[in-house]
């Protein structure tokens, strides 16, 4: 169960870029855009939620959302920022789609 776990591990990044050169044959998009573009995203994603991290959890302290909620929300947009930084179209979409999930708990 470990080798399967690991073999797919290792070979997603593989798959990806190689899916990636053929969206960018396909679209006419140059790879280094999108590419650096994803990156971009990533970095800005990640930093901006470094700063709402806080905010979120000083409002869940003053009792302004449930723990959880900012949890969750912050967990799932560093996940999308992290996928972003990886290069490839399925990271990407894996990403997009993360951040595009309404999660409501709470309230």
């Amino acid at each position: 169960m470990r080798f399967v776990f690991l073999a797919i591990v290792l070979a997603f990044p593989i798959l990806d870029l190689l899916v990636t050169v053929r969206f960018a044959r396909w679209s006419g998009v140059p790879i280094w855009a999108w590419l650096g573009m994803s990156v971009i995203g990533g970095f800005l994603l990640l930093r901006n939620e470094r700063i709402a991290f806080r905010d979120n959890i000083v409002a869940s302290m003053h009792g302004g959302q449930p723990l959880l909620r900012g949890l969750l929300d912050s967990g799932r947009k560093v996940l999308a920022g992290v996928l972003l930084l990886l290069p490839g179209v399925i990271s990407d979409l894996v990403a997009l789609v993360l951040l595009a999930l309404p999660i409501n708990i709470g309230g």
